[in-house]
C-alpha cells in the first residue's frame, strides 16, 4: 500500500508535452531576440528573476501537494527529462508574464504576479473527467491581478515587439508567429475551433462597436494585425490546459472571450483582452463545479432509489386470509425448514 501511495501522479498527454516543449523553446528564443534586437523594455535581468521565481514556486507547491496527497512529486522518477517536462509550464508562465507586463522599476510587483500565476494552478481548480485541474490561465491571471491591484502598472507597450526593426521585418515576425502558432494549435493542442471562433467573433464585435458606438472599424480590425494580438491568439487564449477540448465548447469559449472583450471595451474598461480571458475562465470553472455537484446529487439520488427498491424486494410480503371477512392481511413468507432447495432471487425477476 505504501508503494501504491508513493506512485508518481499522471503526467501530461504526450502531445501536450510536445506542445509545451515547443512553446517553451519558442518563447525563450523570442525573449532572446526581443532583448537583443526587437527592443524589449524590461530590464535584461528580469527574465531570469521571473524564471527563478516560477521554478521555485512550482517546486515548493508540488512538494507540498505530493506530501499531502501521499504520492511522489511529479518531478521525481523521470531523471533530467522528467524535471524539464515538469518545469515547462512554469518556464512559459514566468517568461510570458515578464514579457507582457510593464511595472516600471518595481521588480517585486512582477515577482508577485509570477507567484500568483503559478500558485493559482493549485488553488483555483475544478473537477474535469474525475481529476481536479486548474481552470484559470496562469499567465493571464497573473497579468490581470497586477493590472487590478496596481493601477499604475500596464501591459508592455505593443510597439516594443518591433521597435528597433524595419516595417517589413515586423511583418515577417507577425507571419512567423502566426504560422508557427497555427501549426502548434492544429497539430498538437487541437484548439483550432477555439481560435477560429475567437477571430470571427472578435471581427464581428469590432464591426458592431463601429455601427453602434461610432468606433473606427478599420482601427478596431487593425488591432488583429499586431504582434501582440497574434501572440495572444496563438499562445494565450488557446492555452490547452485551461480551455475545453470538445469543438462546441471551444467555440463557446473563444467566442465568449471575444464577446466579453467587446463589452468591456464598449464601456471603456482598459486591458479588455486579459480581463475578458480571466472572466471567461472563471465562468468555466464555476460551470465545471456546478456540473460536478449536479452529477453528484443525481448519483446520490439514484443510489438511494436503488437501495429503496432493493429493500422493497427483500421484504416482499404475501397475502394471508384473516377469516373474518375483511381484506387479507399481509405477512412475510417464512423460510421452509424442510425443503433445502436453492430459491431463485426475486430481485433478478424484478
Amino acid at each position: 500500500m505504501a508503494k501504491e501511495n508513493a506512485r508518481v501522479s499522471p503526467r501530461h498527454d504526450a502531445k501536450v508535452v510536445i506542445a509545451l516543449r515547443r512553446f517553451a523553446i519558442s518563447i525563450s528564443i523570442f525573449n532572446i531576440f526581443g532583448y537583443t534586437v526587437l527592443g524589449f523594455e524590461q530590464p535584461w535581468l528580469w527574465p531570469f528573476i521571473a524564471l527563478f521565481t516560477a521554478y521555485t514556486t512550482e517546486f515548493v507547491l508540488e512538494f507540498v501537494a505530493a506530501k499531502a496527497e501521499g504520492r511522489a512529486p511529479r518531478y521525481a522518477g523521470g531523471g533530467v527529462k522528467g524535471v524539464l517536462e515538469f518545469l515547462y509550464p512554469a518556464h512559459i508562465t514566468g517568461l510570458a508574464l515578464n514579457m507582457l507586463t510593464y511595472v516600471n522599476d518595481q521588480v517585486l510587483v512582477m515577482v508577485f504576479g509570477v507567484v500568483v500565476a503559478v500558485s493559482a494552478k493549485w488553488v483555483l481548480r475544478a473537477p474535469v473527467r474525475g481529476r481536479l485541474r486548474h481552470y484559470m490561465n496562469p499567465s493571464n491571471l497573473g497579468i490581470a491581478v497586477i493590472l487590478l491591484l496596481f493601477p499604475w502598472a500596464s501591459i508592455a507597450p505593443p510597439y516594443h515587439f518591433t521597435e528597433h526593426v524595419d516595417t517589413w521585418v515586423g511583418w515577417i515576425i507577425v507571419v512567423v508567429i502566426l504560422v508557427s502558432g497555427t501549426m502548434l494549435n492544429a497539430k498538437l493542442t487541437g484548439r483550432v475551433w477555439l481560435v477560429g471562433a475567437w477571430l470571427v467573433v472578435f471581427a464581428l464585435q469590432a464591426v458592431v462597436r463601429g455601427l453602434v458606438f461610432g468606433t473606427s472599424i478599420p482601427a478596431a480590425l487593425g488591432m488583429m494585425t499586431g504582434v501582440a494580438f497574434v501572440l495572444f491568439t496563438n499562445y494565450m487564449v488557446s492555452d490547452p490546459g485551461t480551455t475545453p477540448s470538445r469543438p462546441s465548447a471551444q467555440i463557446a469559449f473563444g467566442g465568449g472571450v471575444a464577446l466579453a472583450y467587446g463589452l468591456l471595451t464598449a464601456v471603456h474598461i482598459a486591458y479588455g483582452l486579459f480581463l475578458a480571458t480571466a472572466g471567461v475562465c472563471l465562468i468555466r470553472g464555476m460551470f465545471l463545479w456546478g456540473v460536478h455537484f449536479v452529477d453528484k446529487a443525481r448519483a446520490e439520488r439514484a443510489a438511494l432509489e436503488a437501495a429503496a427498491r432493493e429493500a422493497e424486494v427483500t421484504a416482499d410480503p404475501i397475502a394471508v386470509p384473516t377469516g373474518n371477512g375483511h381484506a387479507p392481511a399481509t405477512e412475510p413468507v417464512a423460510a421452509s425448514p424442510v425443503v433445502a432447495e436453492p430459491v431463485a432471487d426475486h430481485r433478478v425477476a424484478r
